[in-house]
């Protein structure tokens, strides 16, 4: 089933440059393009896309706003992806507040963004990395944490083992794998193998998705 896309942005270059990377991915349709975010309020509203990139810097309204006015009309189930040139803790609090499932850095990788793409149409979340610590550091009220005691957590998820727990921690304050390694002793494959077994255990698609996991079952 085709995924349908709205891509949200207000220069021209960059929609024709981001239009082009979906050439290569028949299973991905752009079927609208908007340059401000009235414009992409409504043609959503219409078109009712799966998808809405959406940049956040727009000249009429901000995308976060537009994002906003478009999730209290969601009757169709659409996700909200930011778009940014910067990272910013005020942008990330308010465009998760705002309701959105993926904030991405305009400069990912282009194979990645696609997989990203599908995970969030079938129900994932999705952050860049560089926002979780400002995650955890900011949880009350952007992420709704369930609030386990640590025990109740172990009890959901018992195949967690000692020293997953421990790097797992350690992926929720932002460290990578080599960082990990230096602060548990351990050699880097050590490392990669362990984050890989709690992505598996966690039922996630990627560490950052883990830390978010992590955070809403109250664990940390």
């Amino acid at each position: 089933m085709t995924i349908k896309i709205i891509l949200v942005e207000d220069q021209k270059l960059m929609r024709i440059g981001l239009k082009s990377l979906f050439d290569e991915y028949p299973e991905m349709e752009i079927i609208a393009e908007a340059e401000n975010g009235k414009e992409a309020v409504e043609k959503t509203r219409l078109l009712k896309p799966n998808i809405v990139l959406m940049d956040i810097g727009l000249p009429d309204i901000t995308g976060i706003e537009a994002a906003k006015r478009i999730l209290e009309q969601n009757t169709f189930n659409v996700k909200i992806i930011m778009l940014t040139s910067h990272i910013s803790d005020k942008e990330v609090y308010d465009s998760l507040t705002a309701g959105a499932n993926g904030y991405i850095h305009k400069d990912i990788n282009t194979e990645f963004l696609m997989m990203i793409i599908k995970t969030i149409k079938d129900g994932a979340m999705w952050l860049d990395p560089k926002v979780v610590p400002f995650i955890k550091d900011k949880n009350s009220g952007v992420i709704p944490a369930r609030q386990l005691s640590r025990a109740g957590f172990r009890e959901m998820h018992s195949n967690l083992t000692r020293r997953e727990y421990e790097v797992l921690k350690l992926v929720v304050d932002g460290q990578t794998n080599s960082e990990i390694a230096r602060t548990l002793t351990i050699s880097e494959h050590t490392a990669n193998a362990h984050v890989c077994n709690i992505i598996q255990k966690l039922v996630v698609d990627d560490r950052t998705q883990a830390a978010v996991k992590a955070l809403k079952e109250g664990l940390v």
